[in-house]
């Protein structure tokens, strides 16, 4: 049994139960009812990932499927040096990106610029002082550019660093923090209008 501990807490880090390490041996021996019992103990969480990154519900539902049949055709790999909800959410954020690289997503670099956004104040009592109710953010989220949206997601929902967006991305830190900073700002309009 092992319990992984990352800078900031996500849901899908928690310890192994022995009942929950004999599931994913039996998947690894291709007991059926098992997959499912593992598909359906996390499907949700990784539909709500996809959902976030690629912004359509059907889009979501088939990088759902791809990335099931995809870990269960790679268990063997599967080490055990994480979670098994932690590694299914890198192979369901990599086909989200696949997906959208499909559809041509362009990341701003923006090494080369002078960003007016990158120096910034963050004034907290702005943000703070505007209360919004969910709804209302999940559709500014959604009206976000791609790469906005992507980095914005990552980030705040799937609690990545942008060290580790930079190295999903191929784009650099610095582009990440941007785009993430960029997100926030077109979002706080997109919410205000």
């Amino acid at each position: 049994m092992r319990l992984l501990i990352k800078k900031r807490t996500d849901p899908l880090e928690l310890r192994y139960s022995h009942s929950q390490e004999q599931l994913i041996a039996d998947c690894k021996r291709g007991d059926r009812q098992a997959q499912f019992k593992l598909y359906k103990l996390y499907a949700k969480a990784m539909y709500n990932t996809a959902l976030r990154i690629v912004s359509d519900a059907d889009e979501a539902a088939d990088v759902l499927q791809e990335a099931f049949v995809d870990a269960f055709k790679r268990l063997e790999s599967f080490r055990e040096e994480s979670t098994f909800g932690l590694w299914m959410k890198q192979i369901v954020v990599n086909k989200s990106l696949s997906a959208l690289r499909k559809r041509k997503v362009i990341f701003e670099s923006i090494d080369d610029q002078n960003d007016r956004y990158a120096d910034m104040s963050q004034d907290p009592e702005e943000e703070n002082s505007l209360l919004f109710k969910v709804e209302q953010i999940k559709r500014a989220i959604d009206q976000l550019p791609d790469g906005y949206r992507i980095v914005l997601s990552l980030y705040l929902l799937e609690v990545y660093d942008h060290e580790e967006i930079a190295h999903i991305l191929k784009i650099s830190e610095n582009t990440s923090r941007t785009q993430f900073l960029r997100a926030k700002r077109k979002l706080l309009e997109l919410i205000q209008n």
